[in-house]
């Protein structure tokens, strides 16, 4: 399982730090790119942790993606 910290900005301009989960894949490279690929579709949403809540972004709403080495402050 692997498991990558996004920096998510949202259209209207606010950000928000998620969690997100790839039970299937070992290879962060792979859910980063799993998560894009989703996002880029019309329909894409996917499901995310925002520590302790679960949350559903939708890709309409997101503007961009930071990821860092470390992550965000969770």
């Amino acid at each position: 399982m692997a498991s990558i910290v996004l920096r998510v900005r949202l259209v209207a301009g606010d950000r928000l730090d998620v969690t997100y989960e790839e039970s299937a894949v070992a290879d962060a490279d792979e859910v980063l790119e799993h998560v894009v690929t989703t996002l880029a579709s019309d329909a894409g949403l996917i499901r995310a942790r925002h520590g302790d809540r679960m949350v559903i972004l939708f890709g309409r709403g997101v503007a961009a993606l930071e990821v860092a080495p470390r992550g965000a402050v969770l």
